[in-house]
């Protein structure tokens, strides 16, 4: 049998980047590597620095190419940052021949997206929500019906031509095709959220370090997608500040003590705290930590509710919300969610992999491994429609032949 072809997702984010090498399987993705680097060149999702960039993508990379034994050349690249704008709109087209071909889908798309969107952005994804053929709603695959008008309604994401030229920029930089750019909570969605949620109604919240990215899905289609300049960061350096201890020591404090909830921790549990100046350490209770790390908490978790609540999408949520990234890794996420967001809440981790599962078995890694999967997909896909294709011209061919044959 022909060995599956690498597919490799690349995580771009403000505080690590992650590359993760997998194949594609029976019951999903097979991780065969995965390599990780501390973000230097990012701010809130968006690149600033493209040398510090390339510099942490190539060390990812190197990571990646060493456990997977391969050499990586094209990449599947997730975008961020609050540049992210989403709206929906709708096409409408008149059905050629009375049965619906993949050529009326296309020109159906290519209405929807005609939209006016300013010069400096372009369009990332147009994502289709439902097709109507004549007055019958709510059809997912249209090929083949029979109909004489066919409309589409779709979620379009546009973001910031610089940004995204930045991004790719930066992998060309590191000797990088990009295969196509995505966007990171689309990404993550694929990760950890059940096809039950997508179909039922779910919002996805992915706490990442620079941006807090949402996600809400309905009968299997994306609804609304929102991005917040806001994120793990901005609780270390409250930590940072609060507790008078460098950055890298208080991502370590947030990382091993860290508490989403004062009324969790008791007052008689000690932490030890590295000061600036190289002064000695002191020994601090761990609740005055989880009352530095609450409040921050409620307002990134609430400015997601408010999100939520702005896009018109809460009625349509009904299996709650699922937590996803590094940030929610935090104690007492989970409890505060559910008291903020007013529904159930649970923490997403990768499904659907095998391979080396345990490496990657964190909502941390969500992005990257979502990454892959939308790159395993969009293959499958694609080899699918090659096959079609061949099978179309080998059957005019063998027609062909035969009318020849008549005739002679």
């Amino acid at each position: 049998m022909a060995k599956a072809p690498l597919i490799i997702g690349l995580d771009i984010g403000t505080t690590k980047i992650c590359a993760v090498v997998g194949e594609a399987g029976e019951d999903g993705v097979d991780i065969v590597g995965i390599g990780t680097s501390p973000s230097t060149g990012l701010r809130k999702g968006v690149v600033v620095n493209i040398g510090e960039t390339v510099k942490s993508v190539q060390k990812a990379l190197e990571e990646a190419e060493l456990m997977a034994g391969c050499s990586i050349r094209s990449v599947y690249a997730g975008i961020a940052g609050s540049h992210i704008k989403s709206i929906n709109s709708n096409g409408v087209i008149a059905i050629q021949g009375g049965e619906v071909t993949q050529r009326d889908v296309d020109r159906a798309l290519e209405a929807a997206g005609a939209v006016a969107i300013p010069m400096d952005r372009e369009i990332i994804h147009t994502l289709p929500q439902e097709f109507i053929v004549d007055d019958q709603h709510g059809i997912i695959h249209p090929l083949g019906m029979s109909g004489v008008r066919l409309e589409v309604k779709v979620h379009i994401v546009t973001g910031a031509v610089t940004s995204a030229q930045n991004i790719v920029k930066a992998c060309h930089s590191s000797g990088l095709d990009v295969a196509d750019i995505v966007l990171e909570s689309m990404a993550s969605a694929k990760a950890v959220l059940t096809e039950e949620e997508r179909e039922l109604g779910v919002a996805l919240v992915d706490l990442g370090g620079g941006t807090t990215d949402t996600a809400v899905f309905s009968g299997d289609a994306v609804m609304h997608t929102g991005v917040l300049p806001l994120g793990g960061q901005n609780l270390t350096k409250d930590i940072a500040s609060g507790l008078r201890t460098p950055l890298i020591e208080a991502e370590r404090i947030k990382v091993k003590y860290g508490c989403a909830m004062a009324d969790m921790v008791s007052m008689d549990e000690i932490i030890e705290v590295s000061t600036v100046g190289g002064r000695e350490a002191r020994r601090l209770s761990r609740r005055l930590l989880a009352e530095i790390c609450q409040p921050r908490m409620e307002e990134l978790l609430g400015l997601a509710d408010q999100e939520l609540s702005k896009s018109g999408c809460r009625h349509m949520v009904g299996a709650g919300v699922v937590l996803t990234g590094g940030g929610v890794l935090l104690d007492g996420c989970q409890e505060l969610a559910e008291q903020i967001f007013n529904m159930p809440t649970r923490i997403g981790y990768p499904r659907n992999i095998g391979g080396l599962r345990d490496v990657v078995n964190s909502p941390r890694y969500a992005t990257a491994v979502g990454l892959l999967r939308y790159g395993a997909e969009k293959e499958a896909g694609e080899r699918t429609s090659r096959k079609s294709e061949e099978s179309v011209l080998v059957r005019a061919a063998q027609g062909i032949k035969n009318w020849f044959k008549t005739i002679s």
